[in-house]
């Protein structure tokens, strides 16, 4: 079933028609419009170092849960996790955190609300 729902979001996208820069907008906005991945990475942020073990003891959410949206974020390229015996080290990735909310600012310095004026 979960197929079928990727299929019509997919086709009600239509990411094909649009370009390469808004698509990875669109894929990045995605990953952070979940207040559980926006609290992994205000965690990692806040504790300035790498966590070791199970991030979900940290958090107020299920384990399976915490495994799910840290690997949205590692597929985004926001966190990495490297393997240290039977525990996983999850990191910020700095760089490429910068380098979206760059590509973030330059789109959203392009729309400048101020000329306009809804009534």
């Amino acid at each position: 079933m979960s197929y079928v729902c990727d299929i019509k979001h997919n086709s009600m996208r239509k990411p094909e028609v649009f370009d390469v820069e808004l698509q990875e907008l669109a894929d990045f906005a995605r990953v952070i419009s979940h207040p559980a991945r926006l609290a992994i990475l205000k965690y990692l942020a806040e504790t300035k170092t790498c966590i070791s073990g199970d991030i979900s003891d940290y958090l107020p959410l299920s384990r399976t849960t915490v495994s799910q949206h840290l690997k949205e974020l590692r597929d985004a390229g926001l966190i990495h996790g490297e393997i240290d015996g039977l525990k996983i080290n999850y990191c910020l990735c700095g760089n490429s955190i910068e380098e979206k909310l760059a590509k973030f600012d330059a789109f959203f310095s392009k729309i400048n609300c101020k000329d306009f004026s809804c009534k």
